[in-house]
């Protein structure tokens, strides 16, 4: 009878986390913290340009999922616009996978793609994804900026636990506990790594205050759950 009693234990610890998913503790309701994510379904969310998500994102096993095979692929965004934050999020990416988190996100038919306005924390399969030869674009990374401090990305099919605070243009990112980014927007770190950096020549990248949060359809499975944010 000690393995069933094992694997119900098992089980039931593992039952407790699931239900633990996508829910504010008592400490994060106090700190200020809403959802942007329910786990059921996509309310809050839309497709960039579009009234309502596209049917690439899903939600499977309490995670917004991308399907990198299905029909109507689009970066999804948050309905909401934000300024002056702290977001936390847990991400999953998939083997040789790519994705982001891009916030700053100024939605304008003028614009044909988020990352053209907004700022990006990189989502990537540090081993397998083609884009990881330069260390800019590793996960965590502020994408062609700024590299991460420390190499604390986990493997693929693991959560990682990202955290972005944006502070009147004041940037920090942590990744699994452990702050990798910071710099301020407009100072003068920022215009040099803006001048080496892709997008030296885009005169409305980063030029927005107030914005969408996004999270990108890069043309591979990745999932996202725990979304929640803190306005300050």
């Amino acid at each position: 009878m000690k393995p069933f009693f094992l694997n119900l234990s098992l089980l039931l610890a593992l039952t407790n986390l699931a239900s633990a998913q996508n829910k504010l503790t008592k400490a994060e309701k106090k700190q200020g913290y809403t959802l942007l994510f329910n786990g059921k379904n996509t309310d809050g969310w839309h497709s960039y340009l579009k009234q309502k998500p596209e049917a690439a994102w899903t939600v499977k096993d309490g995670a917004l999922t991308l399907d990198p095979k299905a029909e109507g692929q689009a970066d999804l965004l948050t309905n909401n616009e934000y300024e002056n934050y702290e977001l936390a999020l847990e991400w999953k990416i998939s083997e040789k996978g790519n994705s982001g988190v891009i916030f700053g996100v100024h939605e304008d038919p003028a614009f044909g793609a988020t990352y053209l306005t907004g700022i990006e924390m990189q989502v990537l399969d540090n081993v397998g994804a083609d884009d990881n030869k330069k260390a800019t674009h590793l996960a965590g990374s502020l994408y062609d900026l700024k590299a991460p401090s420390e190499a604390v990305a986990k493997p693929v099919g693991e959560w990682n636990m990202a955290r972005i605070r944006k502070d009147n243009g004041h940037l920090t990112f942590w990744l699994n506990g452990t702050k990798i980014i910071e710099t301020q927007i407009g100072s003068p770190e920022w215009e040099t790594l803006l001048s080496n950096s892709k997008f030296r020549n885009w005169k409305n990248f980063a030029k927005y205050p107030k914005g969408h949060i996004a999270l990108q359809d890069h043309g591979h499975e990745v999932a996202y759950r725990d979304i929640m944010i803190k306005e300050l």
